[in-house]
Formats: structure tokens, sequence, C-alpha cells
């Protein structure tokens, strides 16, 4: 069959709220590296200008045509270069956005885009097209369907009203001021036109979007949300990181084994954890300063900016300032929080660091006879069962106490404990912090918690709990955990539980 009739009768299979969207996830906002400077880098008004037409005149021409454009360049595209191309992240995305919104041409090359993946070095985990898709544009599509045609009307009545916004904006014009949102997809187009100029304008981002928060907070409650939403419940939705799908994010483990008991299984207790939540995991094990340098290298490679989050577990011996590697060099803690951070690929985006090591030799000692032998630092309980609890430590009551209160508690990098104190460790299950966190992390997933939540809990816990020393003075402790956050929005864990339960992964 001709391609020219094969295109126009799977565009004719699409809906057009399908369209709209096809068009929004495809017309991606924050352009890869490689785009940047490109001469065929579409312009503000170039990409906003199907979404406008289709507005003004109630028909999706030409998002139609630029649906064709896409797959006639993909056609034709030879896919030989070692140099990662504009068209090789437009294959990509366009693959993915048909996938999720199950319109796939039935003669799109697949084959292409396997060869795409390898020369984006994807391994088979990170070939599912979910990690391909742009977790902020999903929760912008969440939003747009929480919106009645009447509240997205609104917030065009609201953006219009802002003159210096839109002044010298021609596309703004081909709508109007008025419009009815009402016909089958124009909704959608209005709403993802204002999205995508509020973006190319630098007025909001992934993270920063107060001016999209306020142009819905003008909307009128009764008439604009659907039905079970709210004004509040859909500016909440916006709060949070974007994390939507699979996979929830990249997680690197790196953990010194030597002169460590118990290291393998914080190791197998955060890879569990990770992979639960639904993570793509690293594992490093008796690091270096040259492991750090060759992860660091690797993290740069363009396939991480699909990853909508980082999380790194560093586990390892330590004082008050530096960490202890493998071979017994030691690195600045300071100096490795900032050093990653500063990774391209992660900007905008979430990253944790849990720092699982001593900062010091001080005890928050407790006195009195009635501590005397009472510890959860030696492996003297049962094992739980459920899930990720039957490989953890069984912390009973005996153990806990709530009556001595470390002076620093109540008051993101997570830490094992306060600086110049030491991190408790069990004789075989390696950190109790590690334990802890994984058994309450895995908990509170599909619970809609938030992981600082989820970290005052484990505060809460860990300083319940009373451990002994290994010297021979015996002294019994109590250990405080706590958190640095310069989170601008909330990391909630993900409702996804596990990526096996829904895989669907582009060929090989």
């Amino acid at each position: 069959m001709d391609e020219v009739i094969q295109v126009t009768q799977w565009l004719s299979s699409i809906t057009p709220t399908k369209k709209a969207k096809l068009f929004f996830f495809t017309t991606h906002a924050d352009a890869p590296s490689p785009m940047v400077g490109s001469n065929d880098v579409d312009t503000h008004e170039e990409t906003q200008l199907p979404l406008a037409t289709t507005v003004a005149l109630h028909n999706f021409k030409n998002i139609d045509e630029f649906l064709k454009k896409k797959v006639n360049t993909f056609s034709c595209y030879n896919v030989i270069e070692n140099e990662i191309t504009k068209t090789d992240y437009e294959y990509l995305r366009f693959y993915s956005a048909c996938k999720y919104l199950d319109v796939v041409p039935p003669f799109l090359d697949l084959e292409k885009i396997s060869a795409i993946q390898n020369k984006f070095e994807m391994t088979d985990e990170e070939r599912d097209y979910r990690l391909l898709l742009d977790s902020a544009d999903l929760v912008l599509e969440k939003v747009c369907d929480s919106l009645k045609p009447a509240g997205v009307s609104q917030m065009w009545t609201a953006l219009r009203k802002d003159r210096n916004l839109i002044r010298g904006v021609k596309t703004i014009d081909i709508i109007g001021f008025f419009v009815d949102p009402n016909p089958t997809g124009i909704k959608d187009c209005l709403f993802f036109f204002i999205v995508r100029f509020l973006q190319k304008a630098d007025k909001i981002n992934r993270v920063n979007t107060n001016r999209l928060e306020r142009l819905i907070a003008q909307c009128d409650e009764s008439s604009s949300c659907e039905e079970g939403k709210t004004i509040d419940f859909i500016i909440d939705s916006l709060r949070f990181y974007p994390t939507e799908l699979y996979p929830f994010g990249f997680c690197l483990i790196m953990c010194v084994i030597e002169g460590r008991d118990g290291a393998m299984q914080e190791i197998e207790k955060t890879m569990e954890i990770s992979r639960h939540l639904g993570m793509i995991t690293h594992t490093e094990k008796n690091p270096t300063k040259e492991t750090i340098e060759l992860v660091k290298k690797e993290l740069m490679k363009p396939k991480y900016q699909f990853y909508s989050s980082f999380t790194c577990w560093f586990m390892s011996h330590g004082d008050s300032h530096s960490m202890v590697l493998a071979d017994g060099e030691t690195i600045e803690r300071e100096w490795f929080l900032t050093s990653f951070p500063d990774i391209s690929t992660f900007q905008l985006k979430p990253k944790v660091f849990s720092m699982v090591s001593c900062r010091g030799a001080n005890k928050f000692s407790l006195k009195g006879d009635e501590f005397e032998g009472q510890s959860a630092t030696c492996d003297y309980y049962d094992i739980g069962s459920a899930l990720i609890r039957n490989r953890m430590l069984d912390i009973t009551d005996s153990v806990r106490d709530i009556s001595y209160v470390q002076p620093m508690m109540d008051t993101l990098v997570p830490y094992s404990t306060i600086l110049d104190h030491l991190s408790g460790r069990a004789n075989t299950h390696g950190s109790i912090y590690v334990d802890r966190a994984c058994v309450l992390m895995s908990e509170n997933i599909s619970r809609g918690r938030s992981l600082t939540e989820i970290l005052e809990h484990l505060s809460q816990d860990l300083h319940e709990i009373l451990q002994e020393t290994m010297d021979e003075d015996r002294i019994v402790y109590k250990q405080a955990c706590h958190y640095d956050s310069f989170f601008r929005k909330t990391l909630k864990l993900p409702y996804t539980r596990h990526p096996k339960e829904d895989v669907h992964s582009a060929p090989q």
C-alpha cells in the first residue's frame, strides 16, 4: 500500500484529543543539548502555530500536516551516524508517545528505533518506552484531563490580560480573546498552547510552575473541574516533582565492603527497595576515587536525560568531614555532594544522596542500669516475614525508648547520623539506618507518601532504638539521623510497585 495512503488512514484512526496530546508530547519543551544551536530547531512561533490554528479554526489540518512531516522524516532517516542527532531524539520521543497513546503507526520502522537505542547505549531495561516519555509532560496531561473546557477558557482569558507577557507574540492574536474550547480536542490544544507558550517564554519549566498555578487558581471552581477534581487538587499535582510512570529514576549504590560487617546485606536491601520503587539500579562495590570519576563520566551520557530522578546510596566508614574508600583513601563528603548535582543530565530533577557513614566518634549515651544488655546492635531477634521485611531486623519494643531525646531532634541529603557522631551497625545486617529506611519505604509504596515524610518517620523510628558499642565499655547509646533539604517541590514515592508488573519494551 502507498505510504501516503497508510499515513492518511493512520491519522483518520486517531481521535482529536489524542492528536493534540501526540503533538504536545512530540514538541518537547526542554530541548536536549545536541539540539541547541541547531539550524532546524523550531522557533517559538513555528511550534505554536499548529495548536493556535487548530483552536482558532476548529480543525486539525496543521497538526495533521505536522504529524505527516514527522512520519516522512523518520521514513527517510538513515541511522548510520555515530553522533546522536536531533532526529534520534525526535524518533524516540515520537515512538514513546505513540506507544503511550496506543496509536503506533503499523508502518513505523521499529528496527530503526533499536538502532537509535544502540547509539544511546541503552541496556535491555532502558529500552522500555516509558523511560522515553517526559514525566513533566505526563503531569501536565493529567492537569489538562482534570479541567473542563470552561476552566481552560478561563485560563486563556487570564493569560490574555497579562499584556507584558503576550506583547509581540503573533500566535496569541491568531486564537483571539474569546474562544470556544468545547469541540473535542480543542480544549486540549488550547491548554497545551498555554503550557508551551509559558515554557518558551521562560515563565515555567519542570520545577518552576508558579505562573501556571496562578492561572489555574483564577478558574471558577464550580465550572472548571471534572467530576471528583478541585482547583486545589489540580494545583497540588504541580507541586510534586514529576516522576510519572516507570522508571521512578536512576539509582546508584556505592558501598565499601572491606572492614564493614553486613555490607553485602546493605547492598541487597538498597538494591531490592530501589527495584521495588521502580528504579533502574547500578551498584559499585568497593569504590575508589577512580570509580567515582568514571561513574560521573558515565552519567553525562545522553541517555540519562530521559531519567526523571537520581538517587545515590553511599555506604562506608567516615569521620566528620570525610568518607573512607575501598583503597584506604578518603574523599571530602562536601566535594562528593557538590560534584554530582552539577551533572547536566539531571538538572531540574530531584536528586537524593543518602550518606551512610559515621561522622565522628561521639555518642548520645544513656545512663542507668535499666539499659544494660539492651540494644539492637547485636542480631538477637527473629526476622519478620512480608515483602522487604523478611530480611530486615525485627526491632522489638524491649529495645525502644522515647524518654531520652537527642537535643538535635525535632529541630535533602539524608544522613544516617548527625555531625561528629557514630552511625550504628548490626553484626550481620549492616547499617541499622539502611535497614529501617528500606522497611519504611517498602511499607509506604502506593500510599501517596512523600520521601521527606518517610525520612521524618525514619528519624522517629531510629531514635527509639537502643544500640550498644562493640568495644569493652559496651555503652548503650541512641542514633539521630537527619536530612538537609534544598528541594523546591515534594518528592512522592511512586504508586507503581515494580516494573515487571507492566513492561512494554521497544524491540531489541
